[in-house]
Formats: C-alpha cells, sequence, structure tokens
C-alpha cells in the first residue's frame, strides 16, 4: 500500500463538514486557488460508472494522464468523503495495527498544511505535532519547498495567508496566538519567523513557529533603541541567531548586537564604522551580513564568526535607482534594482557579485511585459526580498506578485487577495514542525 492511499484511506472516514470544523488551516476561499500554470490538470474518473463502455487494454498501453496532487486542492478536498477505489477494502483493522514508526515516517511526508486539517481524526493524530518521534522523521524528510508568508493587520487584529509554491495555493494561519503589541514583520528562517516592535515603550522581538502555533519574546536588549533586525537559523544544533544592526533613520553610533538563543541572552559587539547608509535593507550569506553604503560607496559587511565589520569597495552600476540585497545559496550574493532615469527607459536587472573581482556582474534583466505589468508608474515602490536562488518581487499598489529562478531563468506570477493590502509584509517562508523557539 503506498503512502498516499494511506493518507486516503484515513481521510476517507471523514465528512467535509468533520475536515472544515475548527481547522486553523484552510483554503483562503477568496483567493485564487491556482495562481501559476498547473501542469497536467486533467483528471482521473475512478467510479464504476466511468469505465462503463471502456475498452480494456494492457496496462502498458494505457494512456497516464497527469493529475493534481491528491488532497491539495477544493476539487480533491470535496472527494475526500468517497472512495478513490470502490474495489479496494480499507480493513479498519488492519491499519489500526499499523506500527508507530512505520505511522510516523508515512505522516511525515504528508504536506504540513495538509496535516492540520487531519488533525481533528482523533487525539492520536491531534497530539502528533509533540511526539518526538515524529519530529524526528519530519526533519529527515525533504523540505515541502519554499513559500511565501503574508503578514498584515486588520483593524488591529493580525492576518496572515501563506501560499505555496509546490501547491499552488493560499492558506490562511491564525495569528491570534501573538501578543497584542506593535509589531511588524522582520523575516523567516528554517520554519521560524521573526517580528519585532513596540511593547509600550521597549523595544522588543519576538519569535515564533506558524505551524505549532508556539512563540516568546526575546530577552530586551542592551540598548533600548529600534534597530534593524535579521534573523539566522543553524539547523545542525538546532538554534537560533537574531542580529540588530544600525537603522538608516536610527543611531548609527550603537553597537552591534546579537541574540542566540543557546545561551538566551544579547552580547554587544564592535560599532559600525561611520558610514551613510544607502538603504536598510541587510542580506545574510555566508555568514556575513551585507549592508549597501553610500559613503564610503560599496558594501559593509560584517563577520558573525569574529563580530568586526569590514569595507568592500564594489562599485554600484551607474544609473541604479534603488537596490536590493538578496541572498542566493553557495555564498552568492544579488543586487536587484532599477535603472534609468527616465520612466520610458527603466528597466529591472539583476547583478550577481564577483568576490574575486570585487564588482557587480550582469546576469539577467527582467523582461519589459514583466516590468511594466509590475510598475505602471517610474516612482511606484517596489519590493525585493529572496531565499536560495528565488527572488520575489511585490508592488505596493498592483497587488502582485513575480518571481525569478535564477538557476531555471524562469519567471512567474503570483496573484491573490493576500498581496493586495496596501500594509502587507511578505517574507519567503519553509514550514517545518520540527523549527523549535527555544
Amino acid at each position: 500500500m503506498t503512502m498516499d492511499a494511506a493518507a486516503e484511506s484515513s481521510e476517507s472516514r471523514l465528512s467535509s463538514s468533520q475536515l472544515n470544523k475548527n481547522k486553523p488551516f484552510h483554503n483562503d476561499e477568496s483567493c485564487p486557488k491556482e495562481v501559476l500554470p498547473v501542469r497536467g490538470c486533467g483528471s482521473r474518473n475512478t467510479s464504476p460508472s466511468g469505465r462503463i463502455g471502456s475498452r480494456s487494454t494492457s496496462p502498458s498501453r494505457q494512456k497516464v494522464v497527469k493529475t493534481k496532487p491528491r488532497g491539495l486542492d477544493e476539487e480533491t478536498f470535496a472527494t475526500f468523503g468517497k472512495a478513490v477505489h470502490p474495489d479496494v477494502q480499507m480493513e479498519d483493522n488492519i491499519w489500526a495495527m499499523l506500527p508507530e514508526d512505520l505511522f510516523n515516517e508515512i505522516l511525515a511526508r504528508v504536506p504540513p498544511f495538509m496535516i492540520f486539517r487531519l488533525r481533528s481524526v482523533c487525539k492520536r493524530w491531534n497530539s502528533i505535532l509533540q511526539d518526538n518521534s515524529f519530529l524526528k522523521f519530519h526533519s529527515e524528510v525533504p523540505s515541502h519547498g519554499p513559500c511565501l508568508l503574508t503578514f498584515w493587520k486588520n483593524s488591529q487584529t493580525p492576518q496572515c495567508s501563506v501560499f505555496s509554491l509546490p501547491l499552488k495555493t493560499w492558506y490562511r494561519i491564525p495569528f491570534n496566538f501573538l501578543p497584542q503589541w506593535a509589531f511588524w514583520l522582520v523575516g523567516s528562517a528554517g520554519g521560524l519567523v521573526c517580528f519585532s516592535g513596540l511593547d509600550g515603550l521597549i523595544f522588543r522581538a519576538l519569535v515564533c513557529n506558524p505551524l505549532t502555533q508556539t512563540w516568546r519574546t526575546l530577552p530586551s536588549m542592551n540598548y533600548n533603541q529600534q534597530r534593524q533586525l535579521i534573523m539566522v537559523v543553524d539547523r545542525t544544533d538546532k538554534s537560533f541567531k537574531v542580529i540588530a544592526t544600525s537603522d538608516i533613520y536610527g543611531d548609527k553610533s550603537l553597537p552591534a548586537e546579537v541574540y542566540d538563543s543557546k545561551i538566551d541572552k544579547w552580547t554587544v559587539h564592535q560599532i559600525m564604522p561611520a558610514v551613510n547608509l544607502c538603504s536598510s535593507k541587510m542580506a545574510y550569506c555566508d555568514s556575513r551580513l551585507y549592508l549597501e553604503t553610500l559613503s564610503p560607496l560599496g558594501l559593509m559587511m560584517y563577520r558573525l564568526d569574529s563580530g568586526y565589520w569590514e569595507h568592500i569597495p564594489a562599485k554600484f552600476p551607474r544609473s541604479l535607482l534603488d537596490g536590493y540585497l538578496v541572498a542566493g545559496t553557495q555564498k552568492r550574493l544579488f543586487l536587484v534594482g532599477r535603472i534609468g532615469l527616465y520612466s520610458t527607459l527603466q528597466s529591472m536587472r539583476i547583478w550577481e557579485l564577483d568576490h574575486a573581482k570585487i564588482m557587480w556582474v550582469e546576469i539577467s534583466r527582467m523582461p519589459p511585459k514583466y516590468f511594466r505589468a509590475l510598475l505602471r508608474l517610474s516612482a511606484e515602490r517596489f519590493e525585493c526580498f529572496g531565499q536560495d536562488n528565488l527572488i520575489c518581487f511585490t508592488s505596493w499598489n498592483q497587488g502582485k506578485g513575480l518571481i525569478y529562478d535564477v538557476e531555471k531563468k524562469v519567471w512567474s506570477w503570483i496573484a491573490g487577495c493576500a498581496l493586495q493590502s496596501y500594509n502587507s509584509q511578505v517574507c519567503f517562508y519553509e514550514p517545518r514542525f520540527d523549527a523549535s523557539v527555544r
């Protein structure tokens, strides 16, 4: 029996009303179910009536029809109460004797957002997320893949939606488990999401796991002032760090501070040399933190292992209007920005830092049709962020998202109501149950 059959047999005993009752995660009904092209949209008719009158052929000559992943959209979700294979009897007493380790190994391979819809099956499945054996299996299976996490506040109520790139589906995540103080999204790494904000008059940071609905507030910093933060995760020892540096509008005389979850405290590091920051956007690549500077021109690099700052004289491309640093895989550092002084001549380009020659090398340009659709006005603002070798562009006014795969050189649109809020904040997110906030 395959893994899919095991998951389907468990869900076949549930009605649609049972699955929808009190589920914390659900497909966003108001958003498009599929916002990217889906290959193989055909469905397979498995009912007995569907086979009447069909010509019997050998398995080797039967045409293979690609289908959507089961249980991952509204169409297949509505058929959970039906028998997918009516000629196969799923004996409850046999499946009840499934060994615990085999059960955990199967469940660890189920898409993470689908597991939450299965928690209402029984108490055993509801408590599986805290089971150490399940978390061990889950940490060893391949990642679900990248997602986009969109966070915003609606009438002071935190709202969050996640778009799964592998499944091409939006999921709404409840965020009412967080404290009621003013905070905004910092970023995500290794399944954890970091926020910062003001708890009264104190500047604080908190880290949470949206899947397990767990969170904790980090200790107060040594200097109680608003800072620019970035979070990094070390999966080998299951720890994380939060780095606080000078903000473009803040006090530049403050030293850098680093929080380490292993010792649960902030440590003070070297003060960043007097520079004129070009942007507060940062990128963490190969245990180094990079910031753009205008004076001196180039990059300011912070070595996390030694705690020292270093200037890199990498000149920016000419006529660069706005630039974003994006970290890629294998020590790759990208610069993304618009080029051109006039609206009719503007274009979006991507450069990669040549560490040996200390210069930016252009590697790609956004096609004009995508650029015009993303930014209709020359002064329109946009955001850019990345994960691995994926770069995402979002427009504040258009409610659109555009993803570029650096390796495949492919551009793909992402649409949906979760990107249409003017105050929404977006970042890449990797759903993981084994990511701990401790």
